[in-house]
């Protein structure tokens, strides 16, 4: 098969990508700048999982024009799943230049690989973010999300405009998909599951926001990547946009209880006030995806939250 671009490899929703894609008999070209927004050796530790005569990995920052238009010119590819970008709700308002830099320049060096080289489909991360603080519950795609409120939802909301026009210009298939707080085995540090688990296991205090009155829709990363696979076999036309997310709202206090009954101890709490760019809750509309594909998100947050923690507790003696 043609290679699939990955950019992102390294980052917890790549890896787990690439490791699908290859068990499936892909070829996958896998990009990462592998940078230190957190530890460089979970990322390094991810691809180490990846192998095989139908894998290869190139360490390249999608911020460098003239490395991407080398990426597109010298290799077959003929779709791109791009999940490359500078991630974190609360880092971007205190370091937006990154955000610029990662989510709107290095997107559209992409946007143009694949229009340079006749990509057929491009499939892309967006976020549950560009919904904002808007109050019209459950969020759906066909809702205005006009007034983010962290400039990381912002970026997310400019991808989704770029991809359309571009989708329109240069006729080629756009799938933008807006994740819905993503969990799982081999996660990102700077997530909350990760940090509770830490804090948890080692009985110091965890950091919970808004007292805990929080509803998240906790997506499980093997749902997340079915749902990328089965889009990816079905590119359709023209710019799509996608809640990837479970239909299910949890109380954060409740995802805590999951994580104590896991981890057979008990949390100690230090609350805080909502951090700015932060919402109350985010619940998905799943109807577009299920109509789509045929395929909802359905890993319980009981189940996933337990997958996570006999990861950690192997992972945590392993990286010693």
């Amino acid at each position: 098969m043609d290679p699939i671009l990955v950019t992102g490899a390294a980052g917890f929703i790549g890896a787990a990508l690439c490791r699908r894609l290859l068990r499936d008999g892909h070829g996958v070209f896998g990009v990462d700048n592998l940078n230190d927004y957190y530890d460089p050796m979970l990322k390094k530790a991810r691809l180490n999982l990846l192998k095989g005569s139908n894998w290869y990995f190139k360490k390249l920052d999608i911020a460098d024009r003239a490395a991407v238009e080398q990426l597109f010119a010298q290799h077959k590819i003929k779709s791109v799943i791009h999940l490359a970008a500078q991630a974190g709700v609360r880092h971007s308002v205190t370091h937006p230049h990154i955000y610029a830099e990662s989510n709107l320049t290095g997107f559209l060096h992409v946007l143009e690989g694949c229009r340079q080289t006749e990509i057929s489909h491009l499939i892309y991360a967006s976020s549950s973010s560009v919904y904002g603080a808007s109050t019209q519950y459950p969020f759906s795609e066909d809702d205005p999300c006009d007034k983010p409120i962290s400039l990381y939802g912002a970026t997310k909301r400019a991808n989704e405009l770029m991809a359309h026009t571009y989708s329109h210009l240069y006729s080629f298939a756009t799938t933008g998909l807006r994740f819905f707080t993503v969990y799982g085995p081999w996660g990102r540090p700077d997530m909350a599951l990760f940090k509770f688990t830490e804090n948890i296991l080692k009985d110091e205090p965890i950091e919970v926001y808004n007292k805990g009155h929080m509803l998240r829709n906790f997506t499980y990363i093997d749902d997340v990547v079915e749902g990328i696979v089965r889009l990816h076999r079905q590119p359709g036309e023209g710019a799509r946009l996608f809640n990837l997310g479970s239909p299910q709202s949890t109380v954060l206090l409740d995802y805590i209880q999951e994580i104590e009954k896991s981890t057979g101890k008990k949390a100690i709490f230090k609350f805080l006030p909502m951090q700015p760019g932060d919402v109350a809750q985010n619940p998905a509309d799943t109807h577009r995806l299920t109509e789509a594909i045929g395929f909802t998100p359905q890993v319980s947050v009981q189940e996933g939250v337990k997958h996570f923690v006999d990861w950690y507790q192997q992972y945590r003696f392993l990286s010693r």
